[in-house]
């Protein structure tokens, strides 16, 4: 469903990304791991346009992802993306973040998309939030927020970017649990994460990026228990020796 060929970016004269070959397919859920500054976030705003990249391709369904084509808005519509700072609008009550997007990119019946949106809120434990600003929400329930968000554009898939980096500890399990019962339902999901617990029970694949390339992939299991990259193995004595 998401195909990377020979991608590069640079950010001046810095290479961010070095040639990245990955596939996604249709229902699978991969994990991208590594240390800070290594591309993971970067290759994910790549796939969804929020990046322009100098060579290679990006292919979605086989549609390439340009994000100066006209076509551009119907991919991120397609792949739907959970940013690490929840990028809520604060001015804007839970619903009215949940329902912007079927609204005015979509076209959605105001009734239509308030229906949807009170439910998307209900399945991820927001019930009884849907007029509360995001400044009286938790971490925690701003972040499940953006996830309905997301589903609320139907997508084919959801690109998460370390989604429980900015959350204190006591509340990462809830939304750990909101994407666990994602995959449970058979949603493509590419998800950068330090979670390697999460990253274990729940990710078909886990890629490890090392100075903008990947060193390592294969599956959870292997990967992160037996990785064969000395890279990946210093990597993962580090966190998980933390």
């Amino acid at each position: 469903m998401i195909r990377l060929d020979e991608v590069h970016k640079k950010f001046g004269a810095l290479e961010v990304l070095k040639g990245i070959d990955c596939e996604v397919q249709k229902g699978e859920v991969v994990c991208l791991i590594g240390a800070s500054g290594s591309g993971k976030s970067t290759l994910l705003r790549c796939v969804n346009g929020l990046e322009s990249y100098e060579a290679g391709s990006i292919t979605v369904n086989g549609e390439k992802v340009d994000r100066k084509s006209p076509r551009i808005r119907d991919i991120r519509t397609s792949v739907t993306m959970v940013f690490q700072k929840f990028n809520l609008f604060p001015h804007r009550t839970a619903l009215e973040n949940v329902i912007e997007g079927p609204i005015y990119v979509k076209g959605m019946p105001r009734k239509e998309a308030e229906e949807r949106g009170r439910e998307l809120l209900n399945r991820m434990g927001l019930g009884e939030k849907p007029d509360v600003y995001p400044g009286a929400l938790s971490g925690g329930q701003q972040q499940r927020v953006a996830i309905a968000r997301a589903l609320a554009m139907n997508p084919e898939a959801i690109l998460f970017d370390e989604p429980t980096s900015a959350l204190d500890p006591e509340l990462v399990g809830e939304v750990l649990g909101a994407m666990r019962d994602l995959a449970d339902e058979g949603m493509t999901m590419l998800v950068v994460t330090h979670e390697m617990a999460f990253a274990k029970e729940v990710s078909d694949r886990v890629l490890f990026m090392d100075q903008g390339l990947i060193v390592e992939d294969g599956p959870a299991e292997q990967v992160l228990t037996n990785p064969t990259h000395n890279r990946t193995q210093d990597f993962l004595r580090r966190v998980l020796n933390r």
